[in-house]
C-alpha cells in the first residue's frame, strides 16, 4: 500500500502526536488576513474589527447587521423578530431551487432574510434601527424585506421613535417576480404614515445601495448620509455605459459624486455615524438628548459574528 493511498505522507510521519489538533483548520480562518480593495494592502481582521472594518485606506467594507447595532447605539439595544413571509410563493428554479439558495443564505448569515430590526437609544434618544444586510443574497427585497421594514415602520409609531435604515442591496429579489416589486409601494406608504406622524426618517446610504430599493424607501428619507465610496444608483455603471455608449465620469454613482449633485446630505465616516445620527435626532425631535463624541469607536463585539463584513 502507498502512502498516498493510506492518506499518510512525509509530514504527517514527521509531525508529533496531537499537534495537527492545535494548529486545526478551525483556528485559522480563511479571513485571518483581508485584502483591501483599493490598496491591495493585507489587513490582520483584528485589525480590522477594531477598525469598525474600514482598511487604512479608507475602503468602508460590508457588515453583518450585529456589528452595525453595536457601532451604531449608544450601547445595549433590543433586536425584533421579523414577521414570517411564504417561502417560495411562485416554486422558482433556475441553476438551483429557491428554498435551496434560501436555506443556504440562512446558514451563511443566520438571519432570516436579508433584513434585522432593533431598538434603542442614539445619543441619548430611542430609536429604531432596520439594516439590510448584503450577505443575504445581495440584500435584495423581497416580501419578507418588505413585511420586514412595515414592522420597523410599525414600531417606530407605536414608540413615538424615529426610523433609521442603512440600506445595502443589489435590487428586487428575481425569485419572487412582481411578488418582489410590490414592496416598493408598500415600503413608500409605511414612510408615508411616518411623515404624518411627525417623526423622522433617516436614510444611511452603504455599499451597495441599487435597484428597486434606490428607486423606493433609499430615496424618501427627511435625511440621506452615506458612507464614503459607497456605491449608489439605480443601474450599475456597466450597464449604463453599454446602454449610452459612452464612458462615464470619474467615480459616478459614488457617495461623494452624489453629494456634488446634491442628492446626498452628507457624507459621513462610519466612526462618525453615531455622533452625526445624534446631533440630527436632537434637532428633528425637538429633544436635548445626549452628545457622543465625534468620532466613536467601540470596542469590538466578541460575541458578534460577522456575516459577510470581508467579502
Amino acid at each position: 500500500m502507498t502512502e498516498k493511498s493510506n492518506g499518510m505522507s512525509w509530514l504527517s510521519k514527521i509531525t508529533p502526536p496531537g499537534m495537527s489538533k492545535i494548529f486545526s483548520k478551525r483556528d485559522t480562518p480563511d479571513n485571518l488576513w483581508v485584502k483591501c480593495p483599493i490598496s491591495e494592502e493585507m489587513v490582520f481582521h483584528k485589525d480590522l474589527e477594531a477598525g469598525l472594518f474600514v482598511t487604512p485606506a479608507g475602503h468602508h467594507m460590508r457588515i453583518a447587521p450585529a456589528y452595525r447595532f453595536q457601532f451604531t447605539f449608544d450601547g445595549d439595544y433590543t433586536e425584533i423578530d421579523t414577521p414570517e413571509v411564504v417561502k417560495d410563493p411562485l416554486k422558482f428554479r433556475d441553476d438551483k431551487p429557491y428554498t435551496t439558495k434560501l436555506a443556504a443564505a440562512r446558514k451563511k448569515t443566520g438571519r432570516d432574510d436579508a433584513m434585522a430590526i432593533a431598538t434603542g437609544s442614539i445619543g441619548g434618544l430611542d430609536a429604531v434601527v432596520l439594516v439590510q444586510n448584503f450577505a443575504f443574497m445581495g440584500g435584495s427585497l423581497g416580501m419578507a424585506a418588505g413585511e420586514s421594514f412595515i414592522k420597523a415602520a410599525e414600531t417606530a409609531l407605536a414608540q413615538k421613535a424615529p426610523l433609521i435604515v442603512f440600506t445595502a442591496a443589489g435590487g428586487a429579489r428575481m425569485q419572487e417576480g412582481a411578488l418582489s416589486l410590490m414592496q416598493m409601494p408598500r415600503t413608500t406608504l409605511a414612510v408615508e404614515m411616518l411623515r404624518e406622524a411627525g417623526l423622522p426618517y433617516i436614510v444611511v446610504l452603504t455599499d451597495p445601495t441599487t435597484g428597486g430599493v434606490t428607486a423606493s424607501y433609499a430615496m424618501l428619507g427627511d435625511v440621506h448620509i452615506a458612507e464614503p465610496g459607497a456605491l449608489i444608483g439605480f443601474a450599475g455603471p456597466r450597464v449604463i455605459e453599454q446602454t449610452i455608449r459612452e464612458k462615464l465620469p470619474e467615480g459616478f454613482q459614488r457617495a461623494e459624486y452624489l453629494l456634488e449633485k446634491g442628492m446626498v446630505d452628507k457624507v459621513v465616516h462610519r466612526a462618525d455615524i453615531p455622533a452625526t445620527l445624534a446631533r440630527m435626532l436632537r434637532v428633528m425631535m425637538k429633544k436635548p438628548g445626549t452628545s457622543i463624541p465625534a468620532a466613536l469607536t467601540p470596542p469590538p463585539p466578541d460575541h458578534v459574528v460577522t456575516d459577510g463584513g470581508s467579502h
